[in-house]
């Protein structure tokens, strides 16, 4: 995957002698193309209609998986390779909640889903006062019009909650979301309801959710999905830094052995220079996609360039058949043989925090990115 975006990436910045204006467009579009279906898509996402605030959950994760540049640093913590979020859009002033899940590929396996409620402080006047804690219960809703009739609605998650503090609750609901994405239909949203540790129903209830009415948009309701679309890079190692060390990033200069000498002479040996990493900065205000793209605003791809002259040294990183490919060309044991070529034996996954079409935030984790060592293969 690695070699074909630094083709598109070439084929992006390269110049022509006299291309005409027309020429250069489409060269651009189809170049484009490709590089979004590198990324899985067959558009780009419509940038928000207005300045939009991501969930503080996603950056969050975000930064926790992904060093500045995207580049994956922890690549133990994502189950799967995508993380979507949806909000509440239908703004209860119930404690039901409906998400619009249009946006889930067919081929996405529903690994996790979650269910996050933030929870108020309570009011003085809530409750009696011998309440330290409530029952709080999520039920998938079944029957639409009547979820309180016996086989109206089904319970996914039930669980004691603190009366003496606010934050974020987490409730995990993944056989309703596994339901609605096999059969859009069946569709009809989450119940909450809150009681006593008796069991029986608070009226006023002593704890209260924000919801999407008359609350800020960064504690509204929000289920979040983490899912598998399928697609991996199996050609070569993939892992974040050691470490969760940090790449050289965009405009960030690489270590000196590994920038090609500027004098002339040495520019005129070209190839015969050793085969090595070099920067390919991949900026995404330049290609037309900061409006969606969240982050990172570009990253440090990388590419290898390089000769693979006989005799191979272990500073080369070379296979047994680079060496042995090595060994017969340079004493011409077989016709047609060429040198052992300089590319990547190591590639990191990147990640990118973006807008869908919905406007919901989307974590993805792409592999094979960026190319971490090279080698003579």
């Amino acid at each position: 995957m690695l070699r074909t975006v630094l083709l598109l990436l070439l084929l992006l910045l390269a110049q022509t002698a006299s291309p005409s204006p027309a020429s250069v467009a489409i060269r651009r579009a189809e170049a484009l193309k490709k590089l979004l279906e590198v990324f899985g898509m067959e558009d780009p996402p419509a940038p928000p209609t207005h300045f939009k605030q991501p969930p503080q959950y996603m950056v969050d994760l975000f930064n926790s998986v992904a060093n500045a540049d995207g580049v994956t640093k922890n690549p133990d913590i994502l189950e799967g390779n995508t993380v979507r979020s949806f909000l509440e859009k239908t703004h209860s002033e119930e404690m039901r909640f409906l998400f619009v899940l249009s946006s889930v590929a067919k081929n996405e396996k529903i690994l996790t889903a979650e269910l996050h409620l933030f929870r108020l402080w309570p009011r003085v006047t809530d409750g009696p006062k011998r309440h330290h804690f409530c029952q709080v219960s999520v039920y998938q809703v079944l029957e639409k019009d009547k979820p309180d009739a016996p086989g109206g609605k089904k319970l996914l998650a039930a669980r004691l909650v603190s009366l003496q503090t606010s934050g974020w609750e987490v409730f995990a609901i993944t056989p309703a979301v596994r339901d609605w994405t096999e059969d859009e239909s069946s569709n009809q949203g989450l119940l909450v309801t809150v009681q006593s540790l008796g069991g029986s129903p608070l009226d006023p209830p002593p704890l209260q959710f924000a919801s999407g009415r008359g609350h800020h948009e960064s504690k509204k309701p929000m289920l979040v999905l983490f899912t598998d679309d399928g697609r991996r890079g199996a050609s070569l190692p993939t892992a974040g830094f050691p470490g969760g060390s940090h790449t050289p990033g965009l405009g960030a200069s690489i270590p000196s052995q590994e920038v090609l000498p500027t004098s002339r002479s040495a520019r005129s040996l070209g190839r015969l220079q050793p085969c090595q990493r070099h920067p390919l900065s991949v900026d995404f205000e330049e290609i037309g996609w900061s409006g969606w793209i969240i982050s990172p605003r570009g990253y440090n791809a990388f590419h290898c360039k390089g000769s693979c002259p006989f005799p191979l040294g272990e500073n080369m990183r070379p296979t047994n058949h680079a060496t042995v490919q090595s060994i017969i060309n340079a004493l011409k044991l077989s016709e047609g043989v060429s040198s052992p070529c300089c590319v990547p034996d190591k590639l990191f996954s990147i990640n990118l925090l973006y807008f869908d079409d919905d406007e919901n935030v989307v974590l993805k984790q792409y592999d094979d990115m960026v190319a971490g060592s090279c080698g003579c293969h």
